[in-house]
Parts: C-alpha cells; sequence; structure tokens
C-alpha cells in the first residue's frame, strides 16, 4: 500500500515513477537548452572570426600594394583612375569581394559583408564594361566611370568593415 501512496504523491506532484528512459517525455532543461544556444553562439562566433582572419590577410597585402580610398588609383581624384593601375586595383578588389563571399556562402549572418561584396562585384564589372581602364576619351564615359571607381576606391575598408560586423552577426 506504501507503493500506491508514493505513487499518488508522485502523480500530484508532476513527477512519474517511470524510470528514466522507458519512453518519458521529459521537458528540456533550461540549461541543456542554454548550453546548446552557448555552443551554436560559440561555433557561429568561431565561423566569423576565421571569415575575418582569411579575408583580412588578403585585404592587406592587396590593400598595400593598391593603396585605399583617396589613395587608391581607383580614387576619382586620382590621375590613375582611367589607367591599367586603377584595371588592376578593380580586378584585386573583385578577387576579394569574391572570395568573402566564397567564404560566407550558405551561412547565417554576413548580411552587411555579403551586401558589400555583391556592390563591388557589380562596380568592378561596370569599371571594365564601360572601359574605364583604357582612358576614354567621350566626357559622357568619362562621368560613367566616377560612381564604379568610386566604390572600388573604397572597397577595402569596406569589406573589412563588413568583416567585422559579421562578428557582431551583421
Amino acid at each position: 500500500m506504501a507503493g500506491t501512496g508514493m505513487t499518488a504523491v508522485a502523480l500530484l506532484a508532476g513527477c512519474s515513477d517511470t524510470p528514466a528512459g522507458t519512453g518519458a517525455h521529459r521537458a528540456a532543461s533550461p540549461v541543456a537548452s542554454a548550453g546548446r544556444a552557448a555552443a551554436t553562439e560559440s561555433s557561429r562566433a568561431a565561423v566569423a572570426e576565421h571569415v575575418r582572419t582569411v579575408v583580412e590577410d588578403r585585404l592587406s597585402a592587396d590593400e598595400t600594394r593598391f593603396g585605399s580610398s583617396t589613395g587608391s588609383p581607383c580614387s576619382t581624384s586620382s590621375p590613375a583612375m582611367f589607367t591599367a593601375r586603377c584595371g588592376a586595383a578593380a580586378q584585386a578588389t573583385g578577387a576579394d569581394a569574391s572570395f568573402a563571399l566564397e567564404q560566407i556562402d550558405r551561412r547565417e549572418g554576413f548580411a552587411t559583408l555579403r551586401s558589400v561584396a555583391k556592390k563591388l562585384r557589380t562596380a568592378v564589372a561596370g569599371y571594365e564594361r564601360l572601359g574605364c581602364a583604357d582612358a576614354p576619351t567621350d566626357a559622357a564615359a568619362r562621368h560613367a566611370c566616377l560612381e564604379p571607381a568610386a566604390l572600388i576606391a573604397q572597397g577595402f575598408p569596406d569589406l573589412r568593415s563588413g568583416t567585422d560586423l559579421g562578428l557582431r552577426g551583421a
């Protein structure tokens, strides 16, 4: 009779006298859920750090070689904007943007990096399509080169910002 009383107390308390592992449903413990969430966050942080590191290695090398912003041959104030020097910087920027996209392919987050890299690839394609590196003489063609060249000149810092924001989940 004592066993029946214990079962009644267990049922009233919301417990079961069914041994663990016999198919009884158990609610996930808050500690286990928090542990899984922390592991997921840790995994995402590790991926973001890896992406930042490998992309940064490429960016640093190309930025040292070509410069960026007003120091870039693609700066709209640079006399090299309509030369092969800017064309080479554009190709390097496009390659770095493509590399960044490869690193984040099918991964959550990285919205800023993804957006920046796609815009840069479009700018590089436009710069090349317009023949900007071949010193166009037509005023309209030269004017059309300004926007893609400006984006390319700012490309390395913008990609770097995208990788940094990826560490924060953006």
